[in-house]
């Protein structure tokens, strides 16, 4: 018998893996398909070219992680883009943000802006810290039961309000406003050149279906900057070799603490002992005993499909039935024969912006309409592109001369309407979303050789992100932190005793970070102390 079984091998669920075999447990992993490393893998997808297929870029992987599992000694290097983000507008003119340029670029549109800047990221690094500091710990948890079931969770809120109340008011004000506010209220507030505000507001839309002046998408954009590169704060970079080679150095690292990892192999039922978790049973009809099952898995899954609804309670299954999914998101990736050359910036030899994020969405009106475009028509007509070149940081991935291109574009609707499969439009779609690049950059449709589409079903289908949600849930109030997945079960447990939960559907949420893997192992292993899994 094994002592620990994880479903889906993700990023999450090798972290997980790995701190639980590091503690002397004997863990196995099941990974559906033919290669680890859920939605962040490498594979080739034309002839010669490689890219990251899904997740594609790198910032929110948490340090402790990175040296816990030691993952740079097992072949994992982090390069910086050159430039942050890259904005080219409608009118021959460009944004660039990074590098010690943001100040002197945004200056062009506004002087004022350029001096409310370092202000702004100021006000921004303050909560993000708050957010690091809450990543790896487990959210004060409601539970059922007297004061002395209650009394560690006390403890816990405890800690969290002292930690709250040694904030400053205006930093107090601050988290309410990034908490509650739209991203485009919140944006709105600090600066007035559309450029800026459109740089900085499509975080709040990444992976996130809904217009950047919805409530709550402050939060969303504050999400994607607590992230750091090589211990720069809210850095982005390139992982070489793609995202596969995060997740290909965790499988070592975890086998080098003795994780079995079995792909080609997967589960259609968590298996109940005695109303306890005591085992999986794969599609092929093999059962497999173990003291704990831990799921990697988007939480509507785990327990709409794998889990008998008679063990869980009624409010528990309808409530995850209701489980907010669907990001908005259509992924491309494409081989290019040559660089594009942009219009405000031509070209075709190697330049700085060609290594940033290059985001095609010149302002927050642009990003709501194509958001009110997607909810009517099943897709923007006027989309937003975000595009990135990784072979501009790393030659491995293309032919020499010759490069690919991830596209991650935004809206398009998680279901189309009527009942009409994605399966019917996918190649529409992919053929908008290369000529909204070519209206900027005219060279690029025909440079394209190659393409692979990721329409949201694909994504479902493929990597089991349902409704083509990267987060595994949306990042809205109901379902963040302390209500990630649900209240009364944010400490990684569920309602079936032994069953446990490692994905980004838990807290801190979505983004390549391992910090839900690592703080679902630590629960699993106060529970082994304890003697045995337990019931939340």
């Amino acid at each position: 018998m094994r002592d620990a079984i994880i479903i889906g091998g993700g990023h999450n669920g090798l972290v997980c893996a790995f701190y639980l075999a590091r503690a002397g447990l004997k863990v196995t992993v099941l990974e559906r398909r033919a290669v680890v490393g859920g939605a962040a893998v490498t594979e080739e997808f034309h002839p010669g070219f490689r890219n990251s297929v899904a997740a594609y870029t790198v910032s929110l992987l948490n340090p402790r992680v990175i040296a816990d599992m030691a993952l740079a000694e097992h072949g994992l290097r982090i390069v910086e883009r050159p430039l942050s983000n890259f904005l080219p507008l409608d009118d021959g003119r460009y944004l660039k943000l990074g590098a010690g340029k943001t100040a002197s670029e945004v200056a062009k549109f506004s002087q004022r802006d350029a001096q409310r800047l370092d202000d702004y990221a100021r006000h921004l690094d303050g909560a993000a810290d708050l957010l690091r500091e809450l990543v790896l710990q487990t959210p004060p948890n409601r539970v059922e039961g007297g004061w002395l079931a209650a009394l560690p969770e006390l403890v816990k809120a405890g800690k969290l309000g002292n930690r709250m109340r040694g904030l400053s008011l205006q930093m107090q004000r601050e988290l309410l406003d990034l908490f509650t506010k739209s991203a485009g209220d919140y944006l709105d507030g600090w600066f007035e050149s559309a450029p800026i505000k459109a740089a900085y507001g499509f975080d709040s839309v990444v992976g996130n279906y809904a217009s950047p002046y919805t409530p709550g998408s402050a939060y969303v954009l504050l999400h994607h900057v607590f992230g750091e590169v090589n211990g720069k704060k809210g850095a982005w970079g390139h992982a070489i070799g793609g995202m596969g080679a995060i997740t290909q150095a965790m499988a070592k690292a975890a086998r080098a603490q003795g994780v079995e990892i079995r792909t080609d192999c997967a589960v259609a039922e968590v298996l109940l002992v005695e109303k306890r978790a005591g085992g999986v049973v794969t599609e092929k009809g093999e059962r497999i005993a173990s003291r704990a099952v831990v799921s990697n898995l988007n939480p509507r899954l785990l327990y709409t499909r794998l889990v008998d609804p008679g063990a869980l309670p009624a409010d528990f299954l309808r409530r995850m039935q209701g489980w907010r999914c669907g990001s908005g998101t259509f992924r491309m990736n494409v081989a290019l024969s040559e660089l594009p050359s942009f219009s405000c910036l031509p070209g075709g030899q190697l330049e700085e912006h060609h290594g940033s994020g290059i985001i095609i969405a010149p302002s927050l009106q642009y990003m709501e309409r194509a958001y009110m475009d997607a909810r009517s028509h099943g897709w923007s007509r006027a989309p937003i592109v975000e595009m990135l070149i990784p072979s501009t940081l790393d030659a491995s991935l293309a032919p020499p001369g010759q490069h690919v291109a991830s596209l991650f574009c935004q809206h398009v609707a998680p279901q189309l309407p009527d009942g009409v499969s994605w399966d019917a439009h996918r190649d529409e779609v992919a053929d908008l979303m290369i000529d909204t690049v070519d209206r900027h950059a005219p060279n690029f449709r025909r440079s394209v050789i190659g393409r692979q589409i990721m329409s949201p079903l694909d994504l479902e289908r493929t990597f089991g992100l349902v409704g083509g949600d990267i987060f595994h849930g949306a990042l809205g109030l109901d379902q963040l932190f302390a209500a990630r997945p649900m209240l009364g079960h944010a400490d990684y447990r569920g309602p079936v005793a032994g069953l446990y939960t490692c994905g980004s559907g838990t807290h801190p949420g979505g983004g390549v970070t391992g910090a839900p893997g690592h703080n679902a192992a630590r629960e699993v292993l106060r529970d082994f102390r304890r003697r045995q899994p337990r019931h939340a």
